[in-house]
C-alpha cells in the first residue's frame, strides 16, 4: 500500500482505485496491484515521502495525518537476501551509496569484500536501495512496529 495507508481492512473499504495516488507519484512507484489497488513496486524507484499520494486520495484511504502530525508513513524495512554479491564475495556497495538514512552498514573482514547489514530500526522502508542492487537481492516488506507488541 501507499505510504500512510490506514488499517488494511478501512484501505479496503475507502479506496475506490480510482488512480489518484498512482497519478500524483512524483517518482511513479505506485502501480495498480491485485484488484486494481495501488501497490508499491520498489524496482521503478524510491518513495521520497513527498506526501502527494495522501494529498491526492480523495476517499481518505491515505490518512492525512501524515509528516505533520509525527504519523510514520508505514513500518517496512529493506532485507538482503543470499543473492547479494557481497554475501558472494563480490565487491559491491550500490545499497549502501544511496541509503540517505544510512540504514545499511558493511561488515569488513580481513582480506574479504564488505558485507551489507540492515539496520531494521534506522531503516524508513524507502526502497532506494531495491532498484540499484544489481542481483535484485534486495526486499522491502513491511515489520510489525514495537508498539504492536507493547
Amino acid at each position: 500500500r501507499p505510504p500512510w495507508a490506514v488499517s488494511e481492512a478501512l484501505f479496503l473499504q475507502l479506496c475506490t482505485r480510482c488512480g489518484e495516488c498512482q497519478g500524483a507519484c512524483e517518482t511513479q512507484i505506485i502501480s495498480r496491484g491485485d484488484g486494481g489497488y495501488p501497490k508499491i513496486d520498489f524496482s521503478r524507484g524510491e518513495c521520497t515521502f513527498c506526501q502527494a499520494c495522501v494529498d491526492s486520495c480523495p476517499e481518505g484511504a491515505l490518512a492525512a495525518l501524515g509528516k505533520s502530525q509525527g504519523a510514520v508513513p508505514w513500518h517496512h524495512v529493506a532485507n538482503i537476501g543470499q543473492e547479494c554479491l557481497g554475501i558472494k564475495g563480490v565487491y559491491c556497495k550500490s545499497c549502501g551509496e544511496v541509503c540517505e538514512v544510512g540504514a545499511i552498514s558493511f561488515t569488513f573482514g580481513s582480506g574479504r569484500v564488505p558485507v551489507p547489514n540492515v539496520m531494521s530500526d534506522a531503516c524508513n522502508g524507502c526502497g532506494a536501495c531495491v532498484s540499484v542492487c544489481p542481483q535484485d537481492a534486495i526486499k522491502v516488506s513491511h515489520q510489525e512496529s514495537a508498539e504492536a507488541h507493547v
